[in-house]
C-alpha cells in the first residue's frame, strides 16, 4: 500500500476514496481498523472511522490504531481526512487527532487544507468559505453536533491544539508548488493552514507535499497525490470496472442540512416517503420493523425514510432531548438498514455522515469497492453482504445535486 488514509466519518471516507480512484489509484474503503494484511493490489486504503463527534481522547486513540495498521502495510504517505466544513468543536476533534498523528510520525509543517472548490468550499487568508459566505454564516453555525461559529481555521485549531498554527497565504499558493514547498519548509509550526480557492491550487499543494509523510484536509487535498505516485512509477495500470446491482432500492436520510432538505423535497415529489421523528422513536411508538415493512411494501417506487427536518424542529428536539435524539435516530437507522437488507433490498442510499456511519456499522460490512462518481464527492460503491453484492451510496449532508437520490439509484444499477 502506498497511501494510507484515516477519515473521521464514513461519507468523508467515500468522498476521499472517490477522489483517489478518479486519480487512477486502486483504492478500497475499509470499515474500521482492519485485521490482517491488505491485498497487494490495494494502492490506497481509506480507513473509515466514526470519530467526528466523539470524545477527543477516543478519537485520537482510534486514529492512532488506524495509523499503526496502515504503517504495518508499508505506506509511505498518510492522509487525515476531515470534512470540507471542518466539523469540530473548540475542544476537538480535528486538532487533537492531527497533532497526535503528526507527533507519531515526527512530521513538521503538516498541511491543513479543508478546501473543496467543486462544492464551494475555499480557504482564503486562513478563513473557510462556503460559496460566497464565511463558514460561520453558511448554516454550519447551527449544526446540531458540531456548530462552526468561527471561520478562521487558524484560530479554531489554536483552541484545539497545544502548538501554534502557521499559514501559507494565497499570494504564495498562486506562485505554484515550488513556492508552497519553500514556505512549508521555512515554517516552524507543526500544523500549517494553506489557502486554496481552485482545483489548480490543490494540485499545486499536492505536488508540493509529494515527500511529506502526513497531509491533512478535505478530499480536495488528495487531487494531486495520485500523480506523485504515478510520476514515481509506483502505480499499476488497471482498467476500472463496476458491477451493477439489480434489485429494489431504498433511501435513508438523517441529515438536516439545507441541501438535504432540498433533496428530500424533490424526491418526495415523485416517490413515497416515511417520516421518522425523534419523539416517536424515543417514546417507542415507532419501530425499525414497522418502518422496514412499510418501505418494503413501497420498494417498487424507490421510497425514502427520513428524519430530515427544518432547523426549527431540530432546535426544538435538541432542547427537549439533548444528545439523546441524535443517538436514538442513528441507532434507529442502523437497525432499519439491517432489516431492509434482510428483506432483500439491493441498493441502499444514505444521506448524512453520522447516519451513514451508524448504518455501515450496523450492517457489518468490512470494506467497500469504489465505482463511478454520482455527484462530486460521492461515489457509487458495492459491498459483500450475506453472500451477495449490494450497491451503496453514502452522501454527506451538504453534498449532491437536487436530484441526487434518483441519480444514485440509477447509477448503482448501471453496468460500467
Amino acid at each position: 500500500m502506498l497511501l494510507g488514509a484515516i477519515a473521521d466519518d464514513f461519507t468523508g471516507a467515500s468522498d476521499l476514496a472517490n477522489t483517489l480512484a478518479r486519480g487512477g489509484m486502486a483504492v478500497t474503503q475499509l470499515v474500521g481498523v482492519p485485521q490482517g494484511r491488505a491485498p497487494d493490489a490495494m494502492e490506497a486504503g481509506v480507513v473509515s472511522l466514526k470519530t467526528r463527534s466523539i470524545a477527543p481522547e477516543a478519537a485520537v486513540r482510534q486514529s492512532l490504531d488506524a495509523l499503526a495498521w496502515l504503517s504495518d502495510q508499508g505506506c509511505c504517505q498518510y492522509l487525515f481526512k476531515y470534512c470540507s466544513t471542518f466539523d469540530s468543536t473548540p475542544s476537538g476533534n480535528i486538532g487533537p487527532v492531527a497533532e497526535a498523528l503528526s507527533e507519531a510520525l515526527s512530521a513538521k509543517a503538516v498541511v491543513v487544507c479543508p478546501a473543496f472548490p467543486t462544492n464551494g468550499r475555499t480557504v482564503y487568508q486562513g478563513h473557510l468559505f462556503v460559496k460566497d459566505r464565511l463558514l460561520s454564516e453558511s448554516g454550519m453555525e447551527r449544526h446540531p453536533l458540531n456548530p462552526m461559529t468561527d471561520p478562521d481555521i487558524r484560530r479554531w485549531l489554536g483552541r484545539q491544539t497545544t502548538t501554534g498554527v502557521g499559514h501559507v497565504p494565497y499570494e504564495v499558493v498562486q506562485r505554484g508548488s515550488h513556492a508552497i514547498a519553500e514556505a512549508l519548509a521555512a515554517n516552524e509550526h507543526r500544523l500549517v493552514v494553506v489557502d486554496a480557492v481552485s482545483d489548480g491550487d490543490l494540485l499545486a499543494i499536492g505536488h508540493a507535499v509529494r515527500d511529506a509523510v502526513l497531509v491533512t484536509g478535505g478530499s480536495g487535498i488528495a487531487l494531486g497525490l495520485p500523480q506523485n505516485f504515478r510520476q514515481a512509477g509506483l502505480l499499476a495500470d488497471r482498467a476500472a470496472s463496476f458491477r451493477a446491482v439489480d434489485g429494489p432500492a431504498v433511501i435513508l436520510s438523517g441529515s438536516c442540512s439545507n441541501q438535504s432538505r432540498i433533496q428530500l423535497a424533490h424526491h418526495l415529489e415523485h416517490h413515497p416517503g416515511l417520516a421518522i421523528s425523534p419523539e416517536d422513536v424515543l417514546a417507542g411508538e415507532l419501530s425499525p420493523d414497522a418502518v422496514a415493512e412499510g418501505l418494503w411494501s413501497l420498494r417498487a417506487n424507490s421510497p425514502i425514510a427520513y428524519s430530515t427536518a427544518p432547523q426549527e424542529a431540530v432546535d426544538t428536539a435538541r432542547q427537549r432531548f439533548g444528545g439523546r435524539a441524535a443517538l436514538a435516530l442513528e441507532q434507529f437507522f442502523g437497525e432499519l438498514a439491517s432489516k431492509l437488507l434482510e428483506r432483500g433490498i439491493a441498493r441502499l442510499v444514505v444521506g448524512g455522515g453520522e447516519t451513514a456511519g451508524a448504518v455501515i456499522n450496523a450492517i457489518g460490512i468490512e470494506q467497500l469497492e469504489i465505482g463511478p462518481e454520482i455527484d462530486p464527492g460521492v461515489p457509487a460503491m458495492t459491498a459483500r453482504y450475506d453472500g451477495r453484492i449490494i450497491g451503496i451510496a453514502l452522501k454527506s449532508g451538504n453534498f449532491g445535486a437536487m436530484d441526487f437520490y434518483e441519480r444514485a439509484i440509477r447509477i448503482l444499477g448501471e453496468e460500467r
